[in-house]
């Protein structure tokens, strides 16, 4: 089982409890977040790389299975996902697992078995990521065990900068992925004051597109850019 300290995010507006799970995990050797909704999870989501999500489905601004959705669907994340309700109907449990969770525990739990459930889900998890280090789109290819990105066969020449800005637009293709999450990976909170990304973007795009016949990278006026056909 792994041993490792974990990176947790915990998304419960009822502070008690999140104290106690944060207090617990930190104790166990984890470095837990906490987020009190939804939307501040998702906040903290875009800036921050996260080994496993502990998440409330009551809350305030934007409750539990929305923010899933908007993970698994708009974010296209697989990060793993334990759900803690009090909600214990099987009826629950399925829209739970259906909207995808990885795991649902109903309140009250152990902390030691909360943390438990927590390893194995990661461990499971970074298995079936070992077996899969390949992301394609169309004829776009990024092994990220090489680190070598083709298309149609042809490698081609990256920055580790750029490198990890087609890393994301590959894991979300085809949905939008907004401007300010493309900066906060690369520069946390000092994103510079000049537009660095366009000029970045620019070059990714030769890259990528160059001469091909159907272009894969497209900006969204006034929003961010997307990778994928047209018709996708």
């Amino acid at each position: 089982m792994i041993k490792q300290p974990l990176s947790i995010l915990i998304i419960e507006d009822n502070a008690g409890l999140a104290a106690n799970i944060y207090d617990y995990l930190e104790a166990c050797g984890h470095h837990p977040d906490a987020a009190p909704d939804g939307e501040s999870g998702l906040g903290l989501l875009a800036i921050n790389r996260y080994d496993a999500i502990v998440l409330d489905w009551m809350m305030p601004r934007m409750d539990g299975m929305t923010m899933l959705g908007r993970l698994r669907q708009d974010m296209k994340s697989r990060i793993p996902v334990i759900v803690l309700t009090a909600k214990d109907q099987l009826e629950h449990k399925l829209h739970g697992f259906l909207t995808g969770a990885d795991d649902y525990v109903v309140k009250p739990v152990a902390l030691a078995e909360l943390e438990i459930r927590l390893r194995v889900l990661v461990q499971r998890t970074r298995g079936a990521v070992a077996e899969s280090q390949v992301l394609e789109v169309a004829d776009l290819r990024f092994d990220l065990g090489t680190l070598e990105v083709s298309r149609a066969g042809k490698v081609l020449a990256m920055t580790p900068v750029r490198r990890q800005l087609l890393e994301l637009l590959m894991r979300r293709s085809p949905a939008l992925v907004r401007r300010e999450e493309l900066e906060a990976l690369i520069w946390k909170d000092d994103v510079p004051d000049n537009d660095v990304l366009r000029s970045h973007m620019h070059m990714l795009r030769k890259a990528v597109d160059g001469d091909a016949p159907r272009k894969l990278l497209k900006t969204i006026a006034g929003s961010g850019y997307r990778l994928g056909l047209s018709d996708e």
